[in-house]
């Protein structure tokens, strides 16, 4: 399958929260992360702006990290999306299930919330080359 890999750089926070308003939907799911906790698998944007973070979906993620009082946005989608810089290579996926380890597990200090959401990756692969460039998270609810 055919994939699209893009970015936009020196985004502001009013500029990123209308990427995440225009591309977020009631399906979307948020994980956002500070220095010091993450959120968790959200429904909801709570907590916005994160120094860090992702918005996904069934077909797309949206990936923002903080540079000073700017955002770099990176989107991993199965469409084109405008507005976006491309990363010139022709890209393929493949998805995979993938389960949530349980609150209770030790390998996490408080355990990751997010429980009951159905998510799975979506590899994005460099066509000729057939590396592996970027693991997305997808929501299958």
């Amino acid at each position: 399958m055919s994939a699209f890999v893009g970015y936009q750089n020196n985004v502001s926070e009013s500029e990123l929260k209308a990427l995440l308003d225009r591309y977020g939907s009631v399906k979307s799911r948020y994980f956002l992360r500070w220095a010091h906790k993450v959120s968790g698998i959200l429904k909801h944007l709570d907590g916005f702006p994160s120094p860090e973070g992702q918005m996904f979906d069934r077909d797309r993620e949206l990936r923002w990290k903080q540079q000073g009082d700017r955002f770099n946005v990176l989107i991993l989608s199965l469409h084109a999306e405008a507005g976006f810089t491309a990363i010139d290579k022709v890209w393929t996926t493949k998805s995979y299930q993938a389960k949530l380890y349980p609150t209770t597990e030790t390998r996490f200090p408080k355990g990751i919330q997010g429980q009951g959401v159905n998510v799975a990756q979506r590899c994005f692969i460099d066509d000729q080359t057939s590396t592996v460039h970027f693991v997305a998270l997808t929501a299958e609810d």
